[in-house]
């Protein structure tokens, strides 16, 4: 749990001064996103590793069970372990190594991020509570809105 500082408006010298907060606890949130429904699926868990990411695909896995999804991953460790069984109808694609911008959910995390700036959470429940609120907001239009990305639409699909 930390504060992430953001820009500020201040005169001129003026250096700003926000609430900051550094603990040393977490919460990590999973996310698929389509460009082309809006879909989503968001999951909350306790840690992040290659146990936890099989989790979060077979719950995405049991999601419309009949639809392939493609999802686009980055090159984390827990992305690549070989111990990890990828349900049927899951693909992973390996984004290029720093290349967030050709990853349309990390458009998501950055929308859901800017909310966080100067904040100031007591527990791990209230950044959960907090989630859950942005969560709420994200609406299908918003969901393709935010995520598509021309490169897709124009190597892939048409619509």
């Amino acid at each position: 749990m930390f504060t992430k500082n953001g820009r500020a408006l201040t005169v001129k010298g003026v250096k700003p001064i926000c609430p900051f907060q550094q603990v040393f606890k977490s919460t990590y949130l999973f996310g698929a996103f389509s460009p082309i429904t809006g879909d989503k699926f968001l999951v909350e868990y306790p840690n992040c590793n290659a146990d936890v990411f099989e989790l979060f695909l077979i719950e995405l896995a049991k999601e419309k069970p009949e639809e392939l999804k493609v999802l686009i991953v980055d090159n984390a460790p827990f992305h690549k372990a070989k111990k990890i069984k990828i349900p049927e109808n899951i693909i992973l694609i390996f984004q290029p190594p720093y290349a967030p911008e050709v990853n349309p959910a990390e458009q998501i995390w950055a929308w859901f991020k800017r909310d966080f700036t100067n904040k100031v959470f007591q527990s791990i429940p209230q950044i959960v509570d907090f989630i859950e609120d942005k969560a709420k907001q994200l609406s299908s239009q918003m969901v393709k809105s935010i995520t598509r990305q021309q490169y897709i639409f124009s190597n892939y699909w048409t619509i």
